[in-house]
This record gives C-alpha cells, structure tokens and sequence, in this order.
C-alpha cells in the first residue's frame, strides 16, 4: 500500500514540475489543482446547500442596482478578454485548422498565456451570478445545469492554463469570451427596468446562440482526430466533450422550458378563463404562471412574470407594476396570447416585463 501512495505522488510531482508549462508554476493558483478543486467543491455546496439555508428565513435582497454594476462589469471584463485573445493569436496569427502552443517566451506567446490566466479568473468571477440569485431568493434559477455550468469550468480551464496555456483549445475561450459579451450586456440592460425592454427584442435567441456556440468549439476540436497537429490530443478531446455535454444539457432544458411552456401556459389561461366565465370576474391571488427558470439558458426571471397575480383591476408581477389594460375589457383571445408571448421571453439577472393585454 505505501509503495501504491509512492507510486501516485511520484507520478503526480512529475506531472506537476516536469510535463506543465515551466511558464506559469509561479502564477496565482497555478502550482496546484488543489486550491481550484476546494473552491469548486464549495462552490457546488454553498450554492445547493447552505447558502439557501442561511436564507431560508430571510426576506430576498433587493440588488437592482447592484446587478447593473455587476453586469457593466462582466460585459466589460468579457469584451477585454476577447479582444486579448485576438491580439494574441485569434485575429490572425493563429491557424484555425492546426495551432500548437508556443511554450517560449516571445512576447506574443506570453501574452497569450496572461489572457488564458484572466479567462481563468472569470470563471471565479461568474460565481456571482449564483450568489445573487440566492440573496434575491430566486434558488429556483440555481438549477442543476446552473451548478455543473459554474461548478466544472474554473478546474476544466485550470488544467488547460497548467499544461497548454495557448494554442488550438484557446478557440473555446476565444468564443465563450463573445457570447458573454451578449449576454452580460442583456442582463445589464434587463436589469434596467422595464422601459428598456425595447433594446434587448433579441433575447429570445440568446439561448439558440449559447447552444451554436457549442456546436462550433467541439467542430473546431474535433478536427484534429483528422489532421496532423502538434496539439496535445488529450486537451483537444477534453474541451470537445464539454461542447458536446453542454450542447446535450442545454438543448434538453431547452426542448423542456420553451417547447413546453407555450402549451402550459395555453392550458393555464384558459383554465384561468373558464374559472372566471364561471364566477364573472378574476379573483385577486389566482396564479396565472408559475415560470420555473434556470441560469445559463437565458429565462424568464421572477422578475419578469415569474408568477402572475391577477386582480379583478388588472395582471400584477409579484405585486409590482400592472398591465396597461385589464381584462375587463372582454378580449379574452388577446389575454390568452399575452401569456403565451410573455413565456417565449426570456432574462436572468433582473428586468421586469410588462405585455399590454389587447
């Protein structure tokens, strides 16, 4: 048993001084996986455990204001990285075809290991969004695929600045740096308040976006099992299952929140309708919708008619802001496609939405 413990230390010293990138042992959080793999692991425990714990008897914070900070943040943060990545390599230089990592010291390759490393920082930074969520008491948006999404990146990009902190696999940062550009800028401007609703009309392709950029990094990695490249292989397949597993997560939750939630919500409203035919008005607390959401996939927020309550006045969002028309008015076709619309929408860190019932 001791010479097995010796056997599994030696092999990880040599995989940690001598097969890692000589470069980068004396960056921040690069000598071991060690303190990656503790943050990861709390991470997935505060999140589902004891974070909704400690709020359990807590009123949800209000953090409008602090979600536009953050996001202005993100979209920033995301937009530097981004450019970053094609200064060093992306705009250009680099082959998208075959592209080693170069391990020497040229300023260039450098700076595309300081690039990989501040990539790596942002998956800490994105642990926020979990954070926020649960002071808000949204909990339900810290779905499984919430926490596998957040939980699993840090380390997956730990390994890659340890060992290859450059070249071909770079292209899935590259990427996901852009498509958080969108979609830091969407909660951001969500976050705003209602009447700017008018400037994010695009949001409902949000998600069909996320799930195309999945689609293109592991295309982009799987290349390689057909073309000679001086590319460690290992990393090449690493990078692409995690396109393909979240291609698979995100296309299930989104086959089951969209494809579904038309048909519900029809149902819902209809039954709604019927209950008051039959008593001749709406009664204050009958729940319309219920919008269960989830992160990643961008969704209808709780802010954005996660739970309707409809008064014999008019629709109200979780008691705020009401609907320009009641349904007094008798047009029941058009209250029915309101609802029906209002669950193709979709946001995450804020931004309340109004639909005028016709």
């Amino acid at each position: 048993m001791a010479q097995i413990l010796t056997n599994i230390y030696d092999w990880y010293r040599d995989l940690m001084d001598n097969q890692s990138d000589p470069r980068v042992a004396d960056w921040p959080m690069m000598s071991s996986p060690f303190p990656t793999l503790g943050l990861c692991i709390f991470y997935a425990y505060f999140s589902k455990s004891l974070a909704p714990k400690l709020m359990e008897k807590r009123k949800p914070m209000d953090l409008r204001n602090t979600l536009v900070i953050y996001n202005l943040f993100q979209t920033i943060f995301s937009t530097w990285i981004f450019y970053e990545y094609l200064q060093s390599g992306w705009g250009g230089r680099y082959s998208f075809r075959c592209q080693p990592v170069d391990y020497s010291d040229n300023p260039l390759a450098l700076r595309m290991a300081r690039t990989c490393w501040w990539y790596y920082v942002s998956k800490f930074t994105e642990f926020f969004d979990t954070l926020f969520f649960i002071l808000r008491k949204k909990t339900q948006h810290v779905s499984t695929l919430h926490v596998i999404h957040h939980g699993c990146m840090p380390f997956s990009v730990w390994m890659g600045m340890k060992f290859a902190p450059g070249g071909h696999s770079t292209f899935f940062a590259m990427l996901n740096s852009f498509v958080h550009i969108v979609m830091y800028f969407y909660y951001m401007v969500a976050a705003l308040g209602p009447k700017y609703q008018k400037y994010i009309w695009w949001k409902k392709y949000l998600t069909a976006f996320q799930m195309a950029q999945f689609v293109a990094i592991f295309t982009h990695q799987f290349q390689l099992l057909f073309t000679e490249c001086d590319y460690p292989k290992g990393f090449m397949v690493w990078i692409g299952l995690h396109g393909i597993m979240f291609l698979f997560l995100f296309s299930d939750f989104y086959k089951q929140a969209y494809n579904k939630r038309v048909g519900r919500a029809k149902r819902e409203a209809e039954a709604l309708l019927a209950k008051s035919h039959a008593n001749g008005k709406l009664h204050n607390g009958d729940i319309v919708n219920n919008n269960q959401g989830a992160c990643m996939p961008v969704l209808n927020d709780d802010d954005e008619l996660h739970q309707r309550k409809v008064t014999g006045n008019g629709i109200y969002l979780n008691g705020g802001a009401k609907t320009a028309n009641s349904y007094s008015n008798g047009n029941s076709n058009g209250f029915v496609e309101s609802i029906q619309q209002s669950n193709g929408g979709i946001g995450e860190n804020g931004g309340a939405r109004v639909r005028k019932i016709q």
